[in-house]
């Protein structure tokens, strides 16, 4: 099964967003889900640059045709996205909001930790080790692209956000969901078609999901910690210095209250799906409720009137 079982070209859809009416508190009475929503303006731009450069050096590997026009309907989207959230950090920025810390350690991970070095280590760098590290980037990507496939469903699902926030911003995420509903699984059907054997895709994404599903944890949680640490509020300021399984209750609690953000209980059991030898994220999203979605997105009209 791949994207194009979808019967659509996936295509770049080139949107512009501008902040500058958008209030801090975007999800109005909500700092937190707003703070937390926010970190993700910080930690995707570069992520989603080096899904594109892994991607673009696993192209040569690929051999299936529709396989191949997908994973570059993927790389084009996925560079747009980090164009749009660059474009939000200038709105945080705006408000006063300081993350170069944070960023750091985004670009850690992503330049140099899963970079072309193994683990940053330069005498890991070998000709014969150079294939194996890229169809393990590939596999991470494939356990990452999960989690936005489904809370991209999630968003499509949701309800309060378009209730209550600011539309620009709501419009922003909520357009790059949709797009991870539609492409949901590229990533996935690269790393199987990478891989030698059915097993060793199977054991590979366990263990590599084992990995991705505490950082994945991890990065959001300090994204928004480090946001809180900076609210007028002293409750914020204090979660914003509190232990993550502080932080991950409070997920869970706002979420059930509002639903303005997914629950950790909600990730939780998205996890766990991944685990079933039959798992494929075709069964996470619906296509055509995402393609709905993006045909009445205030940006995406816009980016498609002008082409």
């Amino acid at each position: 099964m791949n994207a194009a079982m979808t019967n659509h070209p996936l295509k770049a859809r080139k949107v512009q967003f501008n902040f500058d009416q958008t209030p801090l508190y975007w999800l109005p009475d909500d700092p937190f889900s707003t703070h937390l929503i926010n970190g993700i303006h910080l930690l995707l731009p570069e992520g989603e640059l080096w899904f594109c450069r892994v991607y673009n050096k696993a192209l040569p590997l690929v051999t299936d045709d529709a396989l191949r026009e997908d994973v570059v309907g993927f790389i084009r989207q996925e560079a747009v996205h980090s164009r749009a959230h660059t474009e939000a950090q200038g709105y945080l920025q705006r408000h006063g909001l300081d993350s170069d810390a944070y960023l750091e350690r985004v670009n850690w991970l992503f330049k140099n930790l899963l970079g072309e070095q193994p683990l940053g280590v330069a005498a890991l760098q070998q000709p014969g080790l150079e294939k194996p590290w890229l169809i393990l980037r590939v596999g991470i990507i494939a356990a990452i692209e999960h989690f936005t496939g489904v809370l991209g469903q999630w968003a499509m699902d949701n309800t309060s956000w378009e209730a209550d926030g600011d539309p620009t911003m709501v419009d922003l995420f909520k357009w790059h969901l949709a797009e991870e509903v539609e492409h949901r699984t590229v990533a996935f059907d690269l790393f199987q078609h990478l891989c030698e054997t059915e097993l060793g895709f199977y054991v590979s994404r366990q263990a590599l999901m084992a990995l991705v599903f505490p950082l994945i944890v991890y990065f959001i949680a300090e994204g928004g910690r480090t946001l809180f640490r900076q609210d007028d509020s002293p409750r914020l300021r204090r979660l914003g210095k509190s232990l993550l399984p502080r932080v991950l209750l409070e997920l869970e609690r706002v979420g059930r209250k509002n639903g303005n953000v997914p629950t950790f209980s909600f990730l939780v059991r998205a996890t766990l799906r991944w685990l079933s030898p039959g798992f494929h994220p075709i069964t996470e999203g619906d296509t055509r409720q995402a393609l709905a979605y993006l045909a009445r997105s205030p940006a995406a009209r816009a980016a498609a009137s002008t082409h």
